[in-house]
C-alpha cells in the first residue's frame, strides 16, 4: 500500500483549492438494510467528480521537464475534465484523447476547460493515437489511474471519509481502472486496518475482478456497459497490486441494476449521479454485499457529469 505519509502529504498540497467533500446519509437505504449509509458526494467536488484530486496532486509534484512539452491523456471523460482543470490552474496545455462515443457533455466540459480534445475510435484507438502523439509533440502522459502521485491524490477520498465516519466499518467503492479504490484502500489498511473495502464493477467491464482470477492485470476482448466512467478495458499495474492487497470483495452488478440504483438516487437521494458512481448503490439494493455484523456503510458517489440526454434513460 502507499504509505500514510504520501496520502497525507497528498492532502495537503491539494487542500488549498479542493475542499472536502460531504457525507450524505441516505434515509431511504438506511431503513431498508437496517444501519447508516452514507454517500460521500465526490459529484459535488470541482469538474463533478473525484478525479481533480489526483490531477492536481500530479501536476503539482511534477518537474518543469514533465511540464514543459505539455500533457496528454486519454480518457472517457472525467479524468479529461480534471487534468485540463488541473493542468489549467498553471497554464499548461493538453491534449486529450477521448472515444468517438465519449459523453458530449464531457468533450465540450474539457474544451471549455482548455484541453485541446481529439475524438478518435475506441478507447483502444484512443490509446494507440495517443502514444503517438506523445512520441510527435513531446506531450508528458498523465495515466488516469495507473500512476502512484494519481494514485495518492485520489487516496485523499479515502482519509475524509474515515475522518468524517468513525463508525463506519465498510466502504463500497466503484472500479474501473482502480486508482481510486487503490488510494482509499491504502489510507484504510494505515488508519482502519480492520475496515472492509469492497469494490463494485459494471459485470460488462469487471477488468478488477478479471486481473484477480489471472493474477495480474489482463485486457478485457469486450467491454460494454452503460457506465462509461468505469469501462476499463485493463487496470492498472500500479492499482492492481494496490487494490488486491488491501480490498476485501470484488462485486460485479449489471446495466438493469445500475438503472435501478440511478432511480433510487434520482428519486430518494436526490442526486443526479453518473451511472458508474452508482454501482455501489446499486450492489446494497441488490443485496449482493456480504457486509461486516454493525457499524455504518460508506457509498463512494464518484461523480455526475451527464447530459440531459444521458439523463433521460434513467428518469
Amino acid at each position: 500500500m502507499l504509505p500514510l505519509e504520501r496520502l497525507q502529504e497528498a492532502q495537503r498540497l491539494i487542500a488549498d483549492t479542493l475542499a472536502p467533500t460531504p457525507l450524505l446519509l441516505d434515509h431511504v437505504l438506511s431503513e431498508r438494510i437496517g444501519r447508516r449509509v452514507w454517500l460521500k458526494g465526490e459529484l459535488f467536488q470541482r469538474t463533478g467528480s473525484f478525479k481533480p484530486r489526483g490531477s492536481l496532486h500530479w501536476v503539482r509534484t511534477a518537474s518543469r521537464e514533465e511540464l514543459a512539452g505539455g500533457l496528454g491523456a486519454v480518457s472517457a471523460g472525467n479524468h479529461a475534465l480534471g487534468l485540463a482543470w488541473a493542468a489549467g490552474q498553471l497554464g499548461i496545455p493538453v491534449t486529450i484523447v477521448m472515444p468517438e462515443n465519449a459523453s458530449r457533455f464531457k468533450v465540450e466540459g474539457s474544451r471549455a476547460l482548455g484541453a485541446e480534445v481529439i475524438l478518435h475510435g475506441d478507447i483502444n484507438a484512443a490509446w494507440e493515437l495517443m502514444h503517438r502523439l506523445v512520441a510527435e509533440r513531446g506531450l508528458t502522459l498523465v495515466h488516469p489511474y495507473d500512476d502512484e502521485r494519481i494514485i495518492a491524490g485520489q487516496g485523499t477520498v479515502g482519509l475524509e471519509i474515515l475522518a468524517q465516519a468513525p463508525d463506519a466499518t465498510a466502504i463500497l467503492c466503484p472500479v474501473g481502472g482502480g486508482g481510486l479504490i487503490a488510494g482509499i484502500g491504502s489510507a484504510a489498511a494505515a488508519l482502519r486496518p480492520g475496515l472492509s473495502l469492497i469494490g463494485v464493477e459494471p459485470s460488462g467491464a469487471a477488468s478488477m475482478a478479471h486481473a484477480w482470477a489471472q493474477g495480474a492485470p489482463s485486457r478485457l476482448e469486450k467491454v460494454e456497459t452503460c457506465a462509461k466512467s468505469l469501462a476499463a478495458a485493463i487496470v492498472g499495474e500500479h492499482s492492481y497490486p494496490l487494490c488486491r492487497e488491501t480490498t476485501q470483495a470484488m462485486l460485479q452488478i449489471d446495466d438493469a441494476a445500475i438503472g435501478r440504483a440511478m432511480h433510487h438516487l434520482l428519486y430518494q437521494a436526490k442526486l443526479m449521479a453518473e451511472p458508474g458512481a452508482a454501482v455501489g448503490v446499486g450492489a446494497l439494493l441488490e443485496e449482493a454485499v456480504a457486509l461486516p455484523p454493525e457499524g455504518d456503510v460508506v457509498v463512494v458517489i464518484t461523480g455526475g457529469n451527464m447530459s440531459r440526454e444521458e439523463l433521460i434513460p434513467f428518469l
